[in-house]
């Protein structure tokens, strides 16, 4: 059987075609190499930005730290004030809580300052107590008062019997002093059935008019 033997020619072409496939594999392998060049910048890049980003976080964690402690400490300073502003307010109703009262019919005669009891795991402060032999009056005393503070006192009159049974026998009834006292929240405090003492000019006064009834507890 007869076989064509490769020319010469035929020879030159495989050897041409060899040669362009080897040329054409290493143009992609160096296209290749780009690609994996230009990939790893594009790492390097974003690893670049993420350590940019994690000391930019940083950088805001410790801002947002101190600006906590800033809030924390102006907190602090406000409680203290505020503090010391409802001690102002209980030292400017104090002495003239007798006349106050006596004005309204009820003949008190003494006053006390911050009383204090705990019982059976439940605890109770009065700023003032105004009493008399059949009668006690527990004020509140705030800088700026709120209908929270007022619901606060309405509680702290509901256990008052309880929690200092000396008054047990005793008419309760409940007043709310203030600094500054909005007239939304007077009228809250007077539908509770409290007394309602603002400062007017130089003096304090009472603020109920001549219909209101105190709740007796």
């Amino acid at each position: 059987m007869h076989t064509n033997q490769p020319t010469y020619d035929d020879i030159l072409r495989l050897f041409q075609e060899t040669a362009f496939s080897f040329q054409e594999t290493d143009r992609r392998f160096k296209e290749t190499d780009i690609k994996f060049q230009e990939t790893d910048l594009k790492f390097q890049e974003t690893d670049r930005k993420i350590e940019e980003m994690s000391r930019e976080v940083k950088t805001m964690s410790r801002e947002i730290k101190a600006v906590g402690r800033e809030v924390k400490r102006v907190n602090e300073s406000l409680g203290r004030l505020g503090n010391r502003l409802g001690d102002f307010v209980e030292e400017m109703v104090r002495p003239a809580a007798v006349r106050l009262f006596r004005e309204q019919g009820i003949d008190v005669h003494e006053v006390h300052r911050g009383v204090e009891a705990s019982r059976g795991g439940d605890d109770i402060e009065i700023d003032l107590l105004v009493v008399n032999t059949t009668d006690v009056v527990a004020v509140e005393c705030k800088s700026l008062l709120s209908s929270d503070d007022v619901n606060q006192h309405v509680v702290n009159l509901n256990k008052l019997k309880r929690m200092l049974p000396t008054y047990a026998e005793k008419r309760v009834m409940g007043a709310v002093a203030a600094m500054v006292l909005p007239d939304n929240v007077a009228r809250y405090a007077y539908r509770q059935g409290l007394f309602v003492i603002a400062q007017s000019g130089d003096h304090l006064l009472i603020r109920n008019d001549a219909k209101f009834k105190p709740h007796i507890w």
